[in-house]
């Protein structure tokens, strides 16, 4: 699922690649609007992996280059810098609990809420603190 990469200028982890783009499912949810077609239910789950696919977008984005600071990539994508900075903590949660998210085992009391408030940095903290340690 996920990947390491190591370099000279430090590391990084790959996430998993997400089949649809942000855009792709927007325009998907966009069609759907003013349709005799069920809507599509937002649910705490798809919230928390859209936030953890921003998360990993935005990264790359600064990782790249294209965007020299948190305030510029902020700027162009219409958000508030601090809420930006709050997802890109994403990227710090231990492997094990991205990838329960992405199966959707993280369990209840893991929700975005409780995510962006700030967690421990070790990785071990983090699985206990958000209560994943047997999952």
């Amino acid at each position: 699922m996920f990947s390491l990469r190591v370099s000279q200028s430090g590391w990084s982890i790959n996430p998993p690649h997400f089949p649809l783009s942000e855009t792709a499912k927007f325009q998907d949810y966009a069609s759907h609007i003013g349709s005799d077609e069920p809507q599509i239910e937002r649910t705490p789950f798809s919230t928390l992996v859209k936030a953890l696919a921003r998360a990993f977008r935005w990264k790359r984005m600064l990782d790249s280059g294209d965007f020299a600071t948190i305030a510029e990539l902020a700027e162009r994508e219409g958000i508030a810098s601090s809420y930006m900075t709050r997802v890109l903590r994403l990227t710090l949660l231990a492997p094990d609990i991205v990838e329960a998210i992405l199966d959707g085992k993280q369990g209840p009391e893991v929700s975005l809420v409780c995510v962006l408030e700030p967690f421990p940095l070790t990785w071990e903290q983090q699985t206990s603190a958000l209560g994943l340690e047997n999952k």
